[in-house]
């Protein structure tokens, strides 16, 4: 036998091997590594999704939390995890997007080192203010701003936060001059709004719902309203046209994982997201389900970092 037969011998052998262990997929536990640390709306999200898809499943997913530089260190590990489908990602536009726009060497590259499997939830924050601020509404506020640029301030929780890009698609699209004042959590927002230390933050649609008695909400920064806050408008509508800072939750696989795989997950992730009683404590935290097919998961990533880069092109 010559080498180029023992070679296709060992490609077929290696491709039917390859096969079987698809078809028998799952035949172990699935590892799913979180960036993010145990509590939040990430790890609960996660924690809800995993348990009803190792139902559909017939096997059992491990949640790991793995937090740090924004759900890098987790993406770092699934990226570097054999393709088999037992090591998944869940995953924010943190590590896929933002991460690839703000940090210079990045350990990955999504577009190369991860199969998407599905948009999971999307979510959007508020832009709040106090009750006794001089502007109640967007038209308001962009005409404060462009009175007196910098004097208002906002608070959120970092360059690359949720927040941030928020309010920096805000001023790119109005051309606004707003200050930006980073704070380590949330709480320290709230007492520094306040406190009036800072005008304005944006933070989740569900805690501006539960500060409504404390806190004044304008608008909500997806394109539509949210659910969690019904009666008030999103920027688009309240005038400043096709703006929308929305943001995901979406599970991944390192990148060569086959695809008889990726789609045998992604219909139990789409199962999972059509089970109103399953996803009825997801939502409670202002996380909508947004079922998508892999390359539906795919463009939205590719779309992201292209809109976040323009938005960020300053911050690089």
């Amino acid at each position: 036998m010559t080498p180029g037969m023992r070679m296709c011998t060992f490609c077929i052998a290696a491709y039917a091997a390859c096969g079987l262990a698809a078809d028998n997929y799952p035949a172990k536990p699935i590892r799913l590594l979180v960036g993010f640390v145990a509590g939040g709306s990430a790890d609960g999200s996660a924690r809800v999704v995993a348990a009803r898809m190792g139902q559909i499943l017939g096997t059992n997913f491990v949640v790991e939390n793995r937090g740090g530089a924004a759900g890098v260190v987790a993406a770092q590990v699934v990226a570097r995890a054999p393709a088999d489908g037992y090591t998944l990602l869940w995953s924010s536009p943190g590590a896929l997007t933002i991460s690839q726009i703000l940090e210079k060497n990045l350990p990955y590259d999504t577009q190369t080192a991860f199969a998407p499997i599905g948009l999971a939830l999307t979510y959007c924050n508020a832009l709040v203010s106090r009750p006794d601020f001089a502007a109640s509404s967007v038209p308001q506020l962009i005409a404060l701003a462009k009175e007196k640029p910098g004097y208002i301030n906002y608070g959120t929780q970092g360059v690359g936060s949720a927040g941030h890009l928020s309010a920096e698609m805000l001023t790119r699209m109005t051309g606004v001059k707003l200050t930006h004042v980073p704070y380590k959590g949330g709480a320290e927002i709230i007492t520094a709004l306040l406190g009036n230390e800072v005008q304005l933050a944006f933070m989740s649609s569900t805690t501006a719902q539960s500060m409504r008695s404390r806190l004044r909400v304008i608008a909500v920064t997806s394109l539509n309203r949210d659910p969690a806050l019904a009666d008030v408008p999103s920027m688009h509508e309240a005038g400043v046209k096709g703006y929308d800072a929305s943001f995901w939750f979406g599970l991944l696989a390192p990148v060569g994982t086959p695809a008889v795989i990726v789609n045998r997950l992604n219909r139990a992730l789409r199962e999972t997201l059509s089970d109103s009683k399953v996803m009825q404590p997801v939502q409670s935290q202002g996380l909508n389900p947004q079922p998508s097919t892999p390359q539906e998961y795919a463009a939205r990533i590719s779309a992201d970092y292209a809109k976040w880069k323009s938005v960020l092109a300053e911050q690089r």
